[in-house]
C-alpha cells in the first residue's frame, strides 16, 4: 500500500511593521493642533461660522468674548464626544452630539450671565446659538467621533484658536477704523476700563459704517479677497518654480545626452582611425 505523506502546514511569518521614528507621534499631534489655526481656518479658509463673524465683531472685546466661549465649548465637546464615541449608536450620533453641546452651552450661559453680564447682553441670542454652530458640530462629527481623546482635544483647541484669532482680527479692524479707538474692559470683566488711541483724535475720521451690520460684510470680504489673492500669487509662483525646475532638468538631460553623443562620436572616430591605420599597415 502506498502511504500518502501529509505535508506539514507551513507557518506564515508575520512581517514586522516598520518601527516608528522617534517624534512621529509628537509631530502628528502638533499638526493636529496647528492645522486649525490657519491651514484649515474656519472663517478665512473654510468660510464656516459666518453668522457670529458678521454679527458680534463690531468691537474687539465682543469678538474676543465669543472666541473664548467657542474655545471652551469646542474643546469640551470634542473631549466628551471622543469619550462616548464607542457607546453611541451611529443612528443617533448627531442628536446625541447636539444634546452634549446644548448642555455645555446652557451651563456656560448661566456662568456668563453671572460673571460677565455685559458680554451676555452684547452677544445676545448668538450666545445660545453656539449650540448649532456648524464648526462645533462639524468637528464632533468629522474628527472627535473617530479619534482618541488627546488628538480630539488638540483638534478642538486648534480650530477654536483659529476661529478666535479670526474674530479678533475682524473686530479690531471694524472697531479701529469705525470709531478710531479700541475699548477694553467695557464688555469683558477685566477689572479696568480704558480706551486705546483715544488721544490721537482718530475718532473724527472713523467710518461708522464699519461698526454697522454692513461693515461686517465689507471687512470680511476685503480680508477674504486679500487672502485669496495671496494664495493665488503663491500658487502662480510655485507653478513658475516647478516649470523652471522642469526646464533645468530637461536642459541637464539634453546636455548629458549631447556629451554622451560626443563621447560616442569620439570613440567611433578613434575606432575608425585605428581600423584605417591597421588596414594601411597590412596593405604593405
Amino acid at each position: 500500500m502506498n502511504e500518502q505523506t501529509k505535508k506539514a502546514p507551513v507557518k506564515k511569518v508575520a512581517k514586522k511593521a516598520p518601527a516608528k521614528k522617534k517624534g512621529d507621534d509628537e509631530l502628528s499631534l502638533m499638526d493636529t493642533f496647528t492645522k486649525g489655526i490657519w491651514k484649515e481656518n474656519s472663517i478665512f479658509m473654510m468660510v464656516l461660522g459666518m453668522c457670529p463673524a458678521l454679527a458680534v465683531t463690531s468691537t474687539f472685546e465682543a469678538g474676543l468674548g465669543m472666541g473664548i466661549l467657542v474655545f471652551i465649548i469646542l474643546t469640551i465637546s470634542n473631549l466628551i464626544v471622543s469619550l462616548i464615541r464607542n457607546f453611541v449608536p451611529s443612528t443617533v450620533r448627531i442628536p446625541s452630539y447636539v444634546i452634549v453641546i446644548a448642555t455645555e452651552v446652557t451651563a456656560l450661559q448661566m456662568i456668563v450671565d453671572a460673571v460677565a453680564p455685559d458680554l451676555s447682553a452684547t452677544l445676545g441670542v448668538y450666545l445660545a446659538l453656539i449650540v448649532v454652530n456648524c464648526i462645533i458640530l462639524g468637528r464632533a462629527e468629522a474628527f472627535a467621533s473617530k479619534n482618541k481623546v488627546l488628538p480630539s482635544i488638540l483638534d478642538g483647541m486648534g480650530v477654536a484658536l483659529g476661529f478666535t484669532l479670526s474674530l479678533v482680527m475682524i473686530g479690531l479692524v471694524r472697531e479701529f477704523f469705525g470709531t478710531g479707538i479700541i475699548k477694553l474692559g467695557f464688555i469683558l470683566p477685566l477689572g479696568f476700563e480704558t480706551e486705546l488711541f483715544a488721544n490721537l483724535g482718530l475718532s473724527t475720521y472713523g467710518l461708522s459704517i464699519l461698526t454697522a451690520p454692513p461693515g461686517g460684510f465689507l471687512v470680511i470680504g476685503i480680508m477674504l479677497a486679500i487672502i485669496t489673492a495671496h494664495k493665488n500669487n503663491k500658487k502662480i509662483k510655485d507653478a513658475i518654480k516647478a516649470k523652471e525646475a522642469r526646464l533645468k532638468k530637461l536642459q541637464k538631460q539634453k546636455l548629458k545626452q549631447q556629451l554622451q553623443n560626443k563621447h560616442k562620436q569620439r570613440k567611433e572616430l578613434k575606432h575608425n582611425g585605428f581600423i584605417s591605420y591597421f588596414s594601411f599597415i597590412t596593405s604593405y
